[in-house]
């Protein structure tokens, strides 16, 4: 059994946990109970030992999917929609059932993506999720499947409960990321056959080791996790993956002894604002860069000017997020652009002198501004 070897027997101050619905339910729609219980035990536990917790809960679809007696996820819009709207309450339900014999007060907090893509809705959930922790709850939060399943979900969907409980990780600076899951880890299927149990970097071969799933009511299997994960320890904070089936599995892990596997942060995280370009949008389009212009954003953390520019793919307004390409086409950046898509070929190429005559009454001529910038 391996064993983590982490700084972690102090108590952490801030952890999100995330349940995949294979953890959380013995077959399609049937809540696993005990397993629940013994969940909330652990997690009353943590937070006895000062820590705060939020939780990133999926089974909705599966909850409805089994009130509705169906045996294969729903492919139809309406009918995933329906089934998430049945199978919410009752997951609420347990999870405060759970709960409620350690005096605990659950909160319900449902997100789409564009939730959290928009700066002013980002901020407006970060002080909703810190007062509901001054408030001794614990929020339980799951995706807003009966908006975010709608026929515009390519904007609206984080894409599984993975990305979603890293996001909630890094906009809330929990100091861990706990995803528990059917996997034991991240195992090494084409070396060892075992569990990594520590991976310092995201490399091209640790992501070859992962896997999609075929669960009729999960979603993105361990390659969600391993994009999870990268979004996490971006943002500073370290990410555990292990099975939810093991007994006293948070208490194992912070103590430094659970098996699974543990992706070290990054020593040095991105500031708020730049988690946000980099991880919270989707960029509304391109703008392509010459080869000059690719080391002077790198290496020399300096805004994009037009002289810079190539031109750009997509339609976007002044204000939006867009990526960042180089000239093999390899997104590289991310920012939010000073002029629109229309502006880009009467400025692209062109000195800085020449954008200020086309523009005159402006003040800042760059095209994407150093601080609104982040590489990726």
């Amino acid at each position: 059994m391996s064993s983590l070897k982490t700084n972690a027997n102090p108590a952490p101050r801030r952890v999100v946990i995330k349940l995949g619905t294979g953890v959380l339910t013995t077959g399609i729609g049937e809540l696993d109970t005990a397993r629940i219980a013994c969940v909330c035990a652990q997690i009353a536990a943590l937070r006895a030992r000062g820590t705060e917790v939020i939780v990133v809960s999926s089974g909705a679809v599966g909850l409805g999917m089994g009130a509705l007696k169906l045996t294969k996820r729903p492919k139809d819009v309406s009918k995933k929609q329906a089934c998430a709207a049945i199978g919410q309450s009752r997951l609420m339900q347990t999870w405060q059932a759970g709960f409620a014999p350690h005096g605990i007060t659950v909160a319900q907090v449902l997100l789409t993506h564009e939730d959290l893509r928009t700066r002013e809705r980002y901020l407006g959930i970060k002080q909703c999720l810190a007062q509901l922790i001054a408030y001794d709850t614990v929020p339980i939060i799951n995706e807003n499947d009966t908006v975010s399943a709608a026929e515009i979900h390519a904007m609206l969907k984080f894409g599984d409960n993975d990305t979603l409980s890293a996001m909630v990780a890094s906009l809330s600076e929990a100091q861990h990321l706990v995803i528990l899951s059917t996997a034991p880890g991240l195992i090494d299927m084409k070396g060892t056959g075992e569990i990594v149990p520590v991976v310092e970097k995201i490399t091209p071969e640790i992501e070859a080791m992962a896997g999609g799933t075929t669960s009729e009511t999960a979603t993105g299997g361990m390659v969600s996790k391993i994009t999870a994960a990268k979004i996490a320890t971006r943002a500073g904070c370290g990410v555990f993956i292990a099975s939810g089936f093991e007994s006293e599995i948070l208490a194992k892990l912070f103590s430094g002894r659970g098996p699974g596997t543990f992706f070290v942060p990054n020593g040095l995280p991105l500031e708020a604002k730049k988690r946000w370009l980099a991880y919270f949008q989707r960029p509304s389009g391109s703008i392509r860069v010459n080869t000059s212009a690719v080391p002077v954003l790198r290496e020399q953390g300096r805004s994009l000017l037009a002289v810079g520019v190539t031109g750009a793919t997509g339609d976007f307004a002044a204000g939006d997020i867009v990526n960042i390409a180089g000239p093999d086409g390899i997104v590289f950046a991310r920012g939010k652009a000073t002029y629109g898509s229309e502006e880009i070929p009467a400025i692209a190429g062109r000195k800085s002198a020449e954008v200020q005559a086309l523009y005159p009454a402006r003040k800042h001529l760059e095209v994407v501004h150093r601080n609104d910038l982040v590489l990726l």
